[in-house]
């Protein structure tokens, strides 16, 4: 880092065709930094996800400035850093680790990124109770989100009853005003039908995971539904409630949230988030666009 440049990483695998790292570069020199991210794919660099450390000790000596971490670093990642903020330590995650004075100082914008999307995007919306569908990382970010918002009942439902009940002891405490629960099968039904809104967090409808979450049909008809899933943009459950005369949310929201919040972070100047959120929808293409202007701004 230098007065006027930051030099920034992206740690995980699979990431050479992240859309972060030229979100971060024009918002950066927007701002008026010379602002170079790079990608440190562990697949390409035939490392292993354990040897995040020393890529941090790496990174460090190079003169990098911030390093985001994404899958499968976000967690490994905690036990080499020397400061954590509150919010990473409650979550046990961390996406963004700031490089100072040769120190590593670990933040979660995941978090903060949806928290910001979703009262941007849906600012009217209820959030007494909520369903949410998956309790993996991105889970972890939106329900951690929702909570510090006030949602008073969060039903957390997974494929695996049990990572949700992990999330749940692990949320619940933090939050002993607030219903936090694993919702059930049994459950599931009334907890749909009583909502006010619902967060989808899991890959379906991804385009390698195509199809519905669940079915968006039992649903009252002024609950609103947010998706995490940003590749389509308009995914077949966003599309599918819109139809059903639902306000919705896009997961671009959020990347786009994460992304400006890291930004905030790393470089002490508030990024412009609407000039962010339009660039990220050019980068995704013209059809994300036109998703986005068929929704009303909400897509």
């Amino acid at each position: 880092m230098t007065a006027t440049g930051f030099l920034v990483g992206l740690i995980g695998e699979g990431i050479t065709a992240s859309l972060t790292p030229p979100m971060h570069e024009r918002e950066g020199r927007h701002l008026g930094f010379d602002y170079d991210y790079r990608t440190l794919d562990l697949l390409e660099l035939d490392r292993s996800p354990r040897d995040v450390g020393a890529l941090l000790a790496e990174s460090r000596d190079a003169g990098f400035a911030a390093l985001n971490v994404t899958h499968p670093c976000k967690q490994l990642v905690i036990p080499f850093l020397d400061e954590l903020d509150p919010a990473a330590e409650h979550m046990g995650a961390v996406n963004l680790v700031l490089i100072r004075n040769g120190r590593f100082i670990g933040h979660n914008t995941d978090w903060t990124g949806f928290r910001s999307a979703l009262l941007a995007g849906l600012p009217e919306a209820g959030r007494d109770r909520i369903v949410q569908f998956g309790s993996g990382g991105a889970g972890s970010a939106t329900a951690y989100a929702l909570l510090t918002l006030g949602v008073r009942r969060l039903a957390i439902v997974d494929v695996l009853p049990e990572r949700a009940q992990a999330l749940v002891d692990r949320y619940a405490p933090l939050f002993p005003g607030q219903d936090v629960l694993a919702s059930t099968p049994q459950m599931l039904s009334d907890d749909l039908a009583t909502a006010d809104g619902v967060v989808h967090a899991t890959p379906t409808g991804m385009k390698e995971h195509p199809g519905l979450p669940f079915d968006v049909t039992a649903l009252a008809t002024a609950a609103w539904v947010a998706d995490i899933v940003y590749r389509p943009i308009d995914t077949e459950l966003l599309a599918t409630a819109r139809r059903l005369g639902h306000e919705v949310l896009d997961g671009g929201r959020m990347a786009v949230g994460q992304a400006a919040d890291s930004i905030r972070l790393i470089t002490g100047t508030e990024p412009d988030a609407d000039r962010m959120r339009a660039h990220f929808l050019q980068l995704l293409g013209d059809d994300a666009a036109l998703a986005a202007a068929a929704a009303g701004g909400r897509a």
